[in-house]
């Protein structure tokens, strides 16, 4: 490991890295996200290293193991330059024929390329695959091309120049100025544009100021923050120490749930990486900055990802919000000036200073600039982490990207925003997906959570979910989350059980909006968007549950009937799956359910391959 010491040695190591970089015949990549992992990416890694070994010594390739592509349920993805070639769902088995065949023949394998649904068309490049064709990678983009617990990677492709050029070149209200004009705001929920809470803990006094780093992302079903910290540390890290340049702070915190191990370990590694090369401590760069940063764990709470919620515990008390009276960028940590933004926000710090705020402001809209990362998920053919230019719509996300619905299913809404965003339905698609355009119809953009429904999601049955979600996450501290989400509940419930009459939603309407707005913090105010949101456009199914006693989408258990119809072959797979013996039938004659002993949930009909099982 290197110590910097001045900036000419940070160029020298960079021009000696990106010359070793290009002796290499063959670079093969490895994506080492957490989804991947999750297939089995490791096993998939230490095979190739292992094969590389005895196979290949006259030639010269590399094995990266990167951070996450974004295409989750694709993995383990491996990607071979110079060639471009991506591999899709590889296996442990397969290593020795990718070695063989096209690392040592350049052939390609047919059955490891990914396969157009649409046009059954096989894809050999990255950039050619829809999922990937329609984004903007811009903070992902380094992702695929460095190795997370490798310095040496994140200088090769420019790492800590940005850095080198505020140290020197700029002077801090230079900097601030720079990101108020890009446009960039906090890209972990509330969009507050990031250069004014910059400029306002700059000028707040106290000599100690601290820079905080939030990665809590407790919203069920994103991991876009847990993704940027595991692929790329060193540049949150390197945002961070611009932002603590520019606002005068001499220590900084990186808050990660506990729930994030390889984000943990990885952010580590880089603070360690970055200590010893001189780029955090004492005299950064020569340059007589100092600034240092410790990671901070976080217990898993979701009311946490609130700013003075994770200050409190930080400081080691319960997680509880406090009163906005008084800004974190006045009194945050220990009571002194204080910046929070999350890990989005951080890492486009870097990209701003080297190519500059008017590049940065030319993409996205009028007031809200830049790219943002989502996570895509739910009924949707492609699913993962997806980064395009703020002013695409939802349709273009849903279906360019996405693939569209699955099984031949209509899409019926999408809820962004995570559990305080609202439900926005197909008829609204061509909505713009920018901070503005999403508040206007209801829901929010969030930290960047986007869930897929098909027409088999109730509507009435995602609202109770959110809401008992957050009725958990309360922290308890004010009376309107606490108890008016315990009754919201009851009452979501109660309508799911076709319970209710002509006043039932009208009181879910105006409890609702009391806990709106009358909550202390950020959860409660937002908590009753997928309620409201729910009632607004698709009222009509929350009137089937209470006038009808149906539940449209087949959902609800105290409102739907399994019954087998004639098209039943008499398999007996319903009979070998459900677990109360609710099913009886000879081989080959029409099965029958028992309705007293039926529990209703679903194996019957997830194994039938006749479509005999009805919800009726």
């Amino acid at each position: 490991m290197r110590r910097i010491k001045r900036v000419s040695d940070l160029e020298r190591w960079r021009e000696d890295i990106i010359r070793k970089q290009n002796e290499y015949e063959v670079i093969v990549s490895v994506c080492g996200g957490t989804g991947c992992h999750a297939y089995g990416c490791k096993q998939v890694r230490d095979r190739f290293a292992k094969s590389l070994k005895g196979n290949l010594k006259d030639r010269k390739v590399r094995l990266r193991f990167t951070g996450c592509r974004g295409f989750c349920e694709r993995g383990p993805i491996i990607t071979i330059q110079p060639q471009g070639i991506f591999y899709q769902r590889v296996q442990e088995k397969d290593v020795e024929l990718i070695l063989s065949e096209t690392i040592n023949q350049g052939k390609i394998i047919d059955r490891l390329l990914y396969e157009d649904s649409n046009t059954k068309r096989k894809i050999d490049s990255e950039r050619e695959i829809p999922f990937y064709k329609a984004q903007y990678r811009l903070v992902l983009g380094n992702n695929g091309l460095i190795e997370p617990t490798k310095i040496e990677d994140y200088i090769g492709v420019g790492g800590y120049q940005s850095l080198a050029k505020v140290l020197f070149h700029m002077k801090p209200e230079q900097i601030i100025d720079e990101v108020k004009t890009s446009g960039l705001r906090g890209r972990g929920g509330a969009g507050f544009p990031t250069g004014k809470k910059w400029e306002d803990c700059r000028n707040a006094q106290g000599s100690m100021k601290y820079i905080i780093c939030n990665c809590d992302e407790g919203d069920p079903g994103a991991y876009m923050d847990r993704s940027l910290l595991e692929g790329n540390p060193h540049c949150v890290l390197e945002g961070m120490i611009i932002g603590a340049y520019a606002i005068g702070g001499s220590h900084g915190y990186i808050y990660v749930r506990h729930e994030y191990p390889l984000a943990c370990k990885n952010a580590e590694i880089a603070i360690n990486q970055a200590r010893r090369a001189g780029l955090l401590g004492k005299d950064i760069l020569g340059s007589g900055f100092d600034f240092d940063v410790e990671i901070a764990k976080g217990g898993g709470a979701f009311v946490c990802g609130e700013s003075t919620a994770l200050i409190a515990s930080i400081e080691g008390r319960v997680g509880e919000p406090r009163s906005k009276q008084i800004h974190t960028v006045s009194r945050g940590l220990w009571g002194k000036p204080t910046n929070i933004n999350n890990v989005e926000t951080w890492a486009n710090v870097p990209l701003i200073i080297e190519k500059g705020s008017q590049w940065f402001s030319s993409i996205g809209t009028e007031k809200s600039k830049g790219t943002k990362i989502f996570s895509l998920v739910g009924k949707v053919k492609n699913t993962g982490l997806v980064e395009v230019p703020m002013g695409i719509t939802l349709k273009e996300i849903i279906f360019d990207i996405g693939g569209g619905p699955q099984d031949g299913r209509k899409i019926k809404a999408v809820q962004t925003g995570g559990p305080s965003g609202g439900c926005i339905p197909a008829s609204l698609f061509d909505l713009s997906v920018d901070f503005d355009s999403l508040k206007e119809v209801g829901s929010m953009m969030g930290s960047g959570g986007m869930i897929v429904m098909d027409e088999g999601t109730c509507m009435v049955d995602v609202a109770k979910y959110f809401v008992h979600f957050l009725e958990e996450e309360s922290c308890g501290k004010c009376l309107p989350c606490r108890e008016g989400l315990k009754r919201m509940g009851q009452i979501l419930d109660g309508i799911t059980e076709g319970n209710g009459d002509n006043e039932t939603l009208s009181l879910l309407e105006e409890l609702s909006e009391v806990v709106r707005d009358t909550s202390l913090c950020g959860l409660g105010k937002t908590a009753p968007n997928p309620v409201l949101s729910a009632l607004r456009y698709f009222r009509p199914e929350f009137e089937a549950h209470l006038h009808q006693k149906k539940c449209p989408a087949g959902v609800c258990t105290a409102l739907i009937q399994y019954s087998i119809s004639e098209d039943c072959v008499g398999c007996g797979a319903c009979v070998k799956v459900c677990p109360t013996k609710a099913i009886v039938g000879e081989k080959k004659e029409i099965h029958q359910i028992l309705s007293d002993l039926c529990v209703k949930c679903g194996s019957c009909k997830d194994v039938c391959k006749s479509n005999a099982v009805i919800i009726q």
